[in-house]
């Protein structure tokens, strides 16, 4: 299935990273947005549209979780091609929420197709990734979800006040048919299982659904995506408390940039030098830009934090990718990776309802403060308990 046993960028890498691109923007362009939608044109309550925002993470995992066991004994292929229509059909279900319930629905549903198409994705890209190149390869593919989180949300943010929910959804159900004519024609083999592996695929135990040795990295991650969910959550009431809308709008085109023109370097840095020499200064560095936000007063120092969040949160999201691929054997690379995202999709899932019962008590400074001590806490936990089953592993030199 490898195109070269070298070089990275590949056909099928291309491709794959492109369908993951697309799939992610079109899901950080309504979670920014759908909480408004129901509020204004719905007439929720702030708890059901946190709610209508929130669900989406649930389908999300209930089809990591089930993907994720099925992934190697169903196939790559058709998993993606099904989430792909599902994708497509769940995407135009939103024309028709004429109701908050109705609105759930297809939240939970597009949130559904969203993790079959990811989890099919993150499985499918580590066959076009050479084996000396796994950290950069997966930064770089991570790189599209990174670019997604920012153009995302900056897409729905800039769309909403000019032209309307309405027309944000018809160019995402065009984005999606586009997703799904390129994961009908994406060339997918699915890997061959031997009969011990599929025996070890087959039942409902725990293992066949968490993947053990990831599960240290995961945890990390739902903290790291708790801290997070204060940004895509708080960023845009925040800012206009501050007068800074016009800025928060560039806020994550900042974060973008930060990421796209670091990610080659962390990835190569982490093949070299190992997973300590990007852990960490993507720990400080989360820690620094939501330090920074909680004492923003000017544009310059929230398009400041914006970038240090990019080389927190981006590297940290990518970099724990790779090392789940590089914890588990080939057959159990679909598990790992959707224990992962169970992990950091879970914390980005419920940061806003945790945060959102602490704003009782705290105001937006408090809460970014005390989403800045997250990524301290997590240093210390991680220097003191993890050790990377292949820390002592010989790696290809560069």
């Amino acid at each position: 299935m490898e195109e070269t046993n070298s070089r990275l960028f590949n056909k099928g890498f291309i491709l794959i990273t492109l369908i993951n691109f697309i799939v992610f923007l079109i899901y950080y362009c309504f979670v920014v947005i759908t909480a408004q939608f129901a509020s204004q044109e719905l007439n929720a309550s702030s708890a059901q549209a946190g709610l209508a925002t929130g669900i989406f993470i649930i389908g999300t995992l209930v089809a990591r979780l089930y993907i994720g066991k099925i992934l190697e004994l169903t196939g790559r292929k058709q998993i993606l091609r099904l989430g792909a229509i599902l994708y497509v059909l769940t995407t135009v279900g939103y024309l028709f929420s004429t109701t908050i319930l109705l609105l759930d629905g297809v939240r939970f549903l597009n949130g559904f197709a969203y993790g079959m198409i990811s989890t099919a994705a993150n499985a499918i890209v580590t066959s076009y990734i050479p084996e000396s190149k796994h950290g950069e390869g997966i930064n770089y593919y991570g790189l599209s979800t990174s670019l997604a989180a920012a153009v995302g949300p900056f897409i729905g943010m800039l769309l909403l006040p000019l032209f309307g929910f309405r027309f944000i959804i018809w160019v995402a159900i065009l984005l999606s048919i586009l997703t799904l004519v390129m994961c009908l024609t994406f060339p997918v083999k699915n890997i061959t299982l031997s009969a011990n592996e599929k025996a070890a695929l087959t039942g409902w135990s725990w293992d066949r659904f968490i993947e053990k040795k990831v599960l240290f990295i995961s945890t990390i991650a739902f903290f790291i995506g708790l801290s997070y969910s204060s940004v895509l959550t708080f960023l845009s009431t925040y800012a206009t408390e501050l007068n800074l809308i016009s800025a928060s709008a560039f806020f994550f085109v900042v974060y973008a940039l930060a990421v796209t023109f670091t990610r080659p370097m962390t990835g190569r840095l982490f093949d070299a030098k190992g997973v300590d020499s990007v852990m960490y200064p993507s720990f400080i560095f989360l820690t620094l830009g939501l330090g920074l936000l909680a004492i923003t007063t000017t544009s310059w120092m929230l398009l400041v934090a914006g970038a240090c969040i990019g080389l927190g949160y981006g590297t940290f999201m990518s970099n724990g990718q790779a090392v789940c691929l590089k914890s588990v054997d080939l057959s159990k690379i679909g598990i790992a990776l959707s224990t992962y995202f169970i992990g950091l999709d879970l914390g980005l899932g419920v940061g806003p309802y945790i945060l959102g019962m602490l704003h009782s008590v705290l105001s937006y400074q408090g809460l970014y403060l005390l989403c800045a001590l997250i990524p301290v806490v997590i240093a210390i936990i991680y220097r003191m308990f993890y050790h990377p089953v292949f820390q002592d592993r010989k790696e290809t030199a560069l």
